[in-house]
């Protein structure tokens, strides 16, 4: 989620497409995405491996069809064949979409929100509970997994250092060629406006509760929030 100006309406599946692309089964390489699908795959779809009360289990934990699931695990195993993604295979993934810059420590951020277990792996149960979250979470859940993901050492509040290591790592992954004129202080400038919206109490950090309060009060935010609403 981007706390700062929202997308314009013609760039909504562009960043749909490049939301996508995190994921295994969506990459032009692999499977199809959930939506190119149709009734016709479904005995080619049959011959997946996956434990029918796994598969039970994560339906009723997630906002996935069964269906979907059955196409997100075969991509998910297409990719990762061990059934586990470790942070150097998650990096190299989605380093390849961002070839004009440098991913790395953004997608190291995000590997930890995804690794809830923290055992330096993520599951394809790890990473369906998150993809339904942001995809298909209500607002404040979406808020919440946003939260976690800024709130770098997860002691329940986020630091101007915490986010301007988050800015830093989004403007080192976009690249030069994206943002040519962009100044070496923006980073920190885009820190001190987020704190001058969050930190109601001025008192140097951020809460959930301000979070989620500032964002639901915020236009800009809640429009950029509602971009993923049924990609897939």
């Amino acid at each position: 989620m981007n706390v700062g100006h929202p997308p314009s309406s013609q760039s909504k599946k562009t960043i749909k497409q490049r939301f996508l692309k995190l994921l295994p089964c969506c990459r032009p390489t692999a499977a199809p995405s959930v939506s190119q699908y149709s009734i016709e795959d479904d005995f080619e779809l049959s011959t997946v491996c996956y434990r029918p009360e796994g598969l039970d289990k994560l339906q009723e934990q997630t906002k996935f069809t069964k269906k979907e699931l059955q196409i997100l695990y075969r991509g998910f195993k297409n990719e990762c064949p061990s059934g586990m993604v470790n942070e150097e295979t998650f990096k190299l993934i989605y380093s390849q979409f961002f070839p004009q810059g440098d991913s790395s420590t953004y997608a190291h951020f995000l590997f930890e929100a995804f690794d809830t277990r923290k055992n330096g792996s993520v599951s394809f149960e790890d990473f369906v509970m998150g993809l339904s979250i942001i995809l298909r979470g209500s607002i404040i859940d979406r808020l919440n997994w946003a939260f976690n993901l800024y709130d770098l050492n997860k002691d329940g509040c986020i630091t101007k250092e915490e986010m301007t290591d988050i800015m830093k790592s989004i403007y080192d992954m976009m690249g030069k060629c994206t943002y040519p004129s962009m100044q070496e202080d923006a980073p920190r400038e885009h820190v001190e406006n987020f704190f001058q919206k969050m930190d109601r109490n001025n008192d140097g950090v951020v809460t959930i509760e301000e979070f989620i309060e500032s964002c639901q009060k915020d236009e800009n935010i809640m429009q950029s929030m509602q971009l993923f609403d049924n990609v897939i």
